[in-house]
């Protein structure tokens, strides 16, 4: 498991995106019950659940990072973080990726996002997991031992949790710097997902001029913020690391 989780963890920038297109765009979508009424509910459903995980990411971020790029396209890092949302929960940032998807399988509402999109990405990140938890293991040993006995692998412990955010400073200008593309990314993957199941689906009707006007309005809008938020760091305003 370990040494699949090493493999995957080296070329997870090129085969995410790549699996997560094929699937949620090579497969047809599919309207909630048939009504397009309860499927605007469950698009807002699915949102919600993205948001959440995009919200965890930033939390992480903002309070106690962890580099999860490694190092030469290898598991690696510098020092043991513990402190923050990880006090609480040993891969959050996996944690929201995770509900990041399932909010996007939700607005899809087919078949191939939720018996292969899914399973798939818990198998990814659970032997990645694996490869950084045997890496972390060996490198500070009965330090992380400790810390796993302390903090759960995956479901957070939302007990001192409030103490935790209260007691640190939260920046949020890391938050943008380390994170503008993710929320991009996901966003404009929703609002296209949005188009596409009026077009790809048969029971759904055109989708009309004013709700096209918005999704359109919309994408401009994180577009601009997109390209605001690269600009500042690439000039430094905001940070570089």
């Amino acid at each position: 498991m370990a040494r699949i989780g090493h493999f995957l963890f080296r070329f997870r920038n090129a085969l995410f995106p790549i699996v997560l297109l094929l699937l949620a765009f090579g497969t047809r979508p599919r309207v909630a019950f048939g009504d397009i009424g309860l499927d605007h509910l469950t698009d807002g459903a699915g949102f919600l659940i993205s948001l959440s995980g995009q919200a965890l990411r930033a939390l992480v971020i903002g309070l106690a990072y962890i580099t999860r790029g490694g190092q030469n396209q290898r598991v690696w890092a510098h020092a043991l973080v513990d402190g923050g949302v990880f006090a609480h929960c040993r891969n959050p940032l996996y944690v929201g990726n995770l509900l990041i998807i399932a909010g996007l399988a939700v607005v899809h509402n087919g078949w191939a996002m939720y018996l292969v999109a899914l399973p798939l990405f818990v198998f990814v990140y659970a032997a990645i997991v694996r490869a950084e938890e045997a890496f972390l293991t060996e490198t500070f040993g009965d330090a992380y031992r400790d810390y796993c006995r302390r903090v759960p692998q995956w479901v957070p412990s939302f007990g001192g949790l409030a103490t935790t955010i209260g007691a640190m400073r939260f920046d949020w200008l890391k938050v943008v710097r380390k994170e503008y593309g993710t929320p991009f990314a996901w966003m404009s993957g929703m609002l296209v997902l949005l188009v596409a199941e009026h077009v790809r689906s048969r029971s759904a009707p055109p989708i009309g001029a004013a709700e096209l006007q918005a999704l359109v309005g919309t994408w401009i809008v994180l577009a601009a913020a997109y390209l605001v938020a690269r600009t500042l760091k690439l000039r430094g305003y905001i940070g570089t690391t």
